[in-house]
């Protein structure tokens, strides 16, 4: 049986992690079983996150995944296979009742995070709902988010910070935005790899900085955050999406050993 990600927030850093698209089955598995065998040497909850469906690459003829019938066989695959949470995003109000049935979160793509058709129908299925923070948002005004999931009876609603535009091709994390969402009653999660992204930075597909993914993250954990979001592909390189961003698996437990020692000091200094 899954573990219930949802005792361990607040009391461990849950790590949130996996290729940004589903590119196939095998690959899928080599990351969630090293993820899940990483994170339960320190400790941690761990949920496995893949897209069935990039439905906002920078140009018409990039990978977009499997779709959502294959998309959703090959998670439901994983989470059978290893026992472990799954989280995907959603990006039409129609595909979530049928995802519900797969995944245990669903998650509001960054640049969707109004619709209320979509939150709504989000909230309805009863499973965690982690909504991206737009780049266009200011942090308090992700509440009208939050009700819109709340107003259906759930309450398990997640925020995530991942970047705020600044001019062409950049964004920025201000910190501040991590206390302020979870002033709204909710945990927060860092997104450390989409953080990091430069979108359009390479005229056909985004580009990305992901020297700066580690001390992005420790900043994070120091300010205060539930969750961990990571991208990590085995060859970043040869990833299918959003390889300049994403972390190589032989770099992230020094990543999330750092991350959690700082989630720990700031834990207990409350």
């Amino acid at each position: 049986m899954k573990i219930d990600y949802r005792t361990s927030v607040g009391r461990e850093l849950m790590i949130i992690a996996g290729p940004c698209v589903i590119e196939n089955e095998k690959i899928c598995l080599e990351i969630a079983g090293f993820m899940k065998k990483l994170c339960a040497s320190m400790g941690l909850p761990y949920v496995f996150k893949a897209s069935f469906d990039k439905a906002n690459r920078s140009s018409g003829k990039s990978f977009r995944g499997l779709g959502m019938k294959a998309g959703l066989k090959t998670l439901g695959k994983i989470g059978e296979t290893l026992e472990i949470p799954l989280l995907t995003d959603i990006h039409e109000a129609i595909h979530a009742e049928e995802t519900a049935e797969v995944v245990d979160i669903l998650q509001i793509p960054a640049f969707l995070c109004r619709q209320t058709n979509l939150l709504e129908a989000a909230g309805k299925t009863g499973k965690t709902v982690n909504i991206k923070k737009g780049q266009f948002m200011a942090p308090e005004d992700m509440k009208g988010a939050v009700d819109k999931v709340r107003a259906t009876g759930n309450n398990n609603v997640m925020l995530t910070e991942r970047g705020s535009s600044f001019g062409y091709h950049n964004l920025v994390v201000d910190m501040r935005s991590l206390v302020i969402m979870r002033g709204l009653g909710v945990p927060v999660v860092f997104d450390a790899t989409h953080s990091v992204q430069l979108p359009g930075g390479l005229g056909h597909a985004s580009g990305g900085q992901r020297q700066f993914v580690r001390p992005l993250a420790m900043a994070a954990a120091a300010v205060g955050i539930d969750a961990l979001f990571l991208e990590v592909h085995p060859d970043p390189e040869k990833a299918l999406s959003d390889g300049p961003n994403t972390i190589a698996l032989a770099d992230v437990a020094e990543i999330i050993k750092t991350v959690n020692e700082i989630y720990e000091l700031q834990r207990k200094s409350l």
